[in-house]
């Protein structure tokens, strides 16, 4: 059987609490997945269940008791988040279908609970509420796919690894079943990305030519690549959905979780502002370094 590690993601990329945290207890529960024959799609949507139940937590988040049990149904959806990945890494059962699955798993976690502590909020300021949380939750699908594009580009430039499914074993059914998902595919992962969209593609292209014209030094480009740019992307980390779910938990925990999506609008924001200025200036640096390397190489 693979081991466990082989099946977790890019090491010198990981957010700390996945590494240290979350994605252990995932490759602990991978092997009984993978025995009891459980498939990475039902893992998305038990994932998903633990998200909802969340939201029906938090929807009572002034009772701390209630508060606790969002967050901890939130840690577990995120485990389960974790282990789908690596059960498919694992059994080799790529999709398109588990690939979306995987990401509307994720949003119906986040729209249950962000619609949950709308309503409780709108009980108390009023239907204004709901406003904010839907703005928030539009800032928070731009900042999220955003960062996960970065994470794709990584693995396929930085470490080769293929990041869609679509040359893997496909379990999604018919032509016209795929081709549906092939364009969820790309509305998740990519429409949203639109942000960090120009800068990834012009260092994919850079890259990938630079691969082409000098194929022998293609470790060396990737290696250029990762030194580059891993530093940067364990701070891109700060957009994923842990601390999401971390800061939620302690602004409902303090009563105030109206504070929170205020600072998903404006501070989480200005946070990919600030990344993407710093991956345009880590772009022409990369770029430099590499036609550098690139000439002091024999041909």
């Amino acid at each position: 059987m693979t081991n466990a590690e082989s099946i977790r993601r890019t090491a010198e990329i990981e957010e700390i609490t996945n590494w240290y945290f979350v994605h252990p207890l995932a490759s602990r529960l991978v092997p009984l997945f993978a025995k009891a024959r459980i498939t990475p799609n039902a893992v998305s949507i038990a994932g998903m269940l633990f998200g909802i139940a969340a939201g029906l937590a938090y929807y009572r988040y002034r009772e701390p008791g209630c508060t606790l049990a969002g967050f901890l149904l939130m840690v577990a959806w995120h485990v389960m988040d974790g282990a789908d990945g690596q059960l498919a890494r694992l059994t080799r059962s790529y999709s398109h279908f588990g690939k979306v699955l995987d990401g509307i798993s994720d949003t119906v976690t986040f729209v249950a609970v962000y619609t949950a502590l709308a309503m409780a909020l709108s009980h108390e300021y009023g239907g204004g509420m709901y406003a904010l949380v839907i703005l928030s939750g539009l800032c928070h699908a731009v900042q999220s796919a955003s960062y996960e594009l970065e994470r794709q580009e990584y693995d396929s430039l930085g470490r080769a690894r293929q990041t869609s499914p679509a040359r893997q074993r496909d379990m999604s059914g018919p032509r016209m079943v795929d081709g549906l998902f092939r364009r969820l595919d790309r509305f998740f992962y990519a429409g949203l990305s639109f942000p960090a969209a120009d800068i990834a593609w012009r260092v994919r292209e850079a890259t990938t030519d630079a691969i082409q014209r000098h194929p022998a030094h293609e470790p060396l480009i990737r290696q250029r690549y990762r030194e580059t740019f891993a530093p940067l992307l364990r701070q891109w980390s700060v957009l994923s959905a842990n601390y999401r779910t971390l800061g939620i938990f302690l602004a409902a925990l303090l009563e105030g979780p109206q504070y929170y999506f205020v600072f998903e609008i404006v501070g989480f924001s200005a946070i990919l502002v600030w990344l993407l200025r710093a991956q345009r200036i880590r772009c022409a640096t990369f770029l430099d370094s590499l036609r550098t390397a690139l000439d002091q190489q024999p041909q």
